[in-house]
C-alpha cells in the first residue's frame, strides 16, 4: 500500500540528525513537525568538532585493547572513567569489548564504510539543496605523529583505509611545514586527508536545515516527549511532558543518548551510553589554519570553525548527570599547543556535550521491531555530522517504502 503523503511524519530531535531528516523528509513531500525541548543545533551538535571523517574507526579492537588500560589509569589519557560510574558501564563495556572480537571487527567496519562511502557525496547535495554549499571547507584534514613510533601504531588504521579505497598521502618532515606552516617541527610525520572536509560552523549548519524544513512547511515544537503510543487505526500519538498530542503516521527517534528512554517504554532497550565530549572554542588564537588536525595517539582535534579555532575530542565516562569536569579541555588545549606553538588561548569558552554511543560503534538506523511506524536514527557517536546526510536519505526512503542504497542489516535495532 503506498505511502499517503497527507499524514504527518514526527520527528524527535533537533540535532543535526534530526534536522537532516525533517529536510530530507519535507522535500519529499510529507508533512513534518519537529520536536525538541531546546532549539535546533543547541544540543550535542552545537560543539562537535566540525569535521566530516570519512575514516571510519571502529572503537574496539586488539589494538584498542593494549591500550584501554593505560587510558584510563592517565589523568590525561583519551578516555577518563569517572570511579563513581564504573559499575553502571560494566554491561556496555563488555559489549564493547565483544565487538573487537576479530571475528566480528571486520563486518562493523564494513558497516561503517558502507556510510562511510557515501558520506561526502551526500553531504555535498544537502548542502546544495539548502544553498549552503559554502559551509564546507574544500580542505582536508592532516593526522600528526610525534614520532615514528605513533606513526606504527596507526599503521593498521592507514591500512584499513587502504583497504576500502579512502584518499590519504604520508607526508615526510619536510612537507608538513608546506601544508601547515603553523605545526611544530616536533611532528615527525603526518598524513593528508584530503576527503575528510570540516563544517565553517556547525550549529548554524543545523540552524540552515530547520530553516530550510519550515520553509518548505514543516513545524517546529519546544518541548520534551515522554511516550509514543499506537492507535488502532494504525497512527502513533506522540505525547509531551506538558500533556500536548501529535498525531502522526511515522515517528523517527533521533534524540540522541535520551533515545534510550523512549526506547525503553517501548519495550526494546537499546545499550545507548553517553561518551562525554569536551572543547575549547578560541577567538583569538593568534594562528590561522588552513586544515583540520587529529593527533592519534592523544585522541583529540584541533578544527578552524565557527570564527575561530576549536580544541576537542577526548571521551569521559561519567554518564548524563555528573557536572562537567572542565580540566579535561584544559588538557587538551596543551596538547595543541605542544603540535601549535603558537596558539593561544584567548577569547576562549570551554563546553561539554553528550555524544550518543553504542559498544559496537555504528549506529541504530532501523525501523523500530516493536511499534510499526517508528523509526530509529541514533548512536552515532563521534560521527553524527559526517553520517547526517546519509542517515537522513536511508530514514527517508524507509518511511516511504523505498529501497535504501546501502544494506541497513547491520544497522537494525534487534542487533544486540
Amino acid at each position: 500500500m503506498a505511502y499517503e503523503t497527507k499524514k504527518r511524519v514526527v520527528v524527535v530531535g533537533a540535532g543535526v540528525i534530526g534536522a537532516s531528516i525533517a529536510f530530507e523528509l519535507q522535500r519529499r513531500g510529507l508533512a513534518v513537525t519537529l520536536i525538541d525541548k531546546g532549539e535546533p543545533g543547541r544540543g550535542t551538535s552545537f560543539g562537535n568538532m566540525a569535521s566530516i571523517a570519512l575514516d571510519f574507526a571502529a572503537g574496539s579492537g586488539p589494538s584498542t585493547w593494549k591500550k584501554m588500560p593505560g587510558w584510563l589509569i592517565d589523568p590525561e589519557g583519551p578516555v577518563w572513567l569517572r570511579p563513581s560510574y564504573a559499575a553502571k558501564m560494566l554491561p556496555w563495556f563488555l559489549r564493547f569489548l565483544a565487538a573487537g572480537r576479530p571475528s566480528r571487527l571486520r563486518a562493523i567496519e564494513d558497516a561503517g564504510m558502507s556510510l562511510s562511502q557515501r558520506a561526502l557525496g551526500d553531504f555535498r547535495e544537502m548542502l546544495q539543496a539548502i544553498g549552503a554549499a559554502e559551509l564546507m571547507t574544500e580542505e582536508g584534514c592532516l593526522a600528526i605523529y610525534e614520532t615514528e613510533a605513533e606513526f606504527a601504531a596507526d599503521r593498521d588504521h592507514l591500512a584499513m583505509m587502504q583497504r576500502y579505497g579512502l584518499e590519504f598521502e604520508v607526508l615526510s618532515k619536510g612537507a608538513i611545514q608546506y601544508y601547515e606552516p603553523a605545526l611544530s617541527p616536533v611532528i615527525a610525520k603526518a598524513v593528508l586527508l584530503p576527503d575528510n572536509k570540516s563544517i565553517r560552523d556547525p550549529y548554524q549548519l543545523v540552524v540552515k536545515l530547520a530553516d530550510a524544513a519550515k520553509a518548505a512547511g514543516a513545524i517546529f515544537l519546544s518541548g520534551a516527549v515522554r511516550n509514543i503510543e499506537r492507535k488502532g487505526d494504525g497512527t502513533s500519538v506522540v505525547l509531551l511532558e506538558d500533556n500536548s498530542r501529535v498525531e502522526a503516521g511515522s515517528v523517527i527517534l533521533a534524540a540522541g543518548v535520551h533515545t534510550r528512554f523512549l526506547a525503553a517504554k517501548l519495550g526494546e532497550p537499546i545499550p545507548l551510553e553517553t561518551e562525554r565530549g569536551y572543547h575549547t572554542q578560541i577567538m583569538k588564537p593568534g594562528i590561522s589554519m588552513r586544515h583540520s588536525m587529529i593527533w592519534p595517539a592523544r585522541a583529540f582535534m584541533v578544527t578552524p570553525t565557527a570564527g575561530g579555532i576549536r580544541v576537542g575530542g577526548n571521551v569521559e565516562l561519567a554518564g548524563l548527570d555528573a557536572a562537567p569536569d572542565f580540566r579535561r579541555p584544559r588538557v587538551l588545549v596543551r596538547h595543541a599547543q605542544r603540535a601549535l606553538p603558537g596558539l593561544k588561548a584567548e577569547e576562549a569558552t570551554e563546553w561539554m556535550g553528550h555524544r550518543p554511543a553504542l559498544p559496537d560503534t555504528i549506529p541504530i538506523i532501523s525501523p523500530s521491531s516493536k511499534m510499526p511506524g517508528v523509526f530509529y536514527a541514533t548512536g552515532h557517536g563521534h560521527l553524527g555530522l559526517t553520517y547526517a546526510a546519509t542517515t537522513a536519505l536511508v530514514i527517508a526512503d524507509m518511511v516511504v517504502g523505498a529501497e535504501p542504497p546501502v544494506d541497513m542489516t547491520p544497522f537494525r535495532i534487534d542487533r544486540y
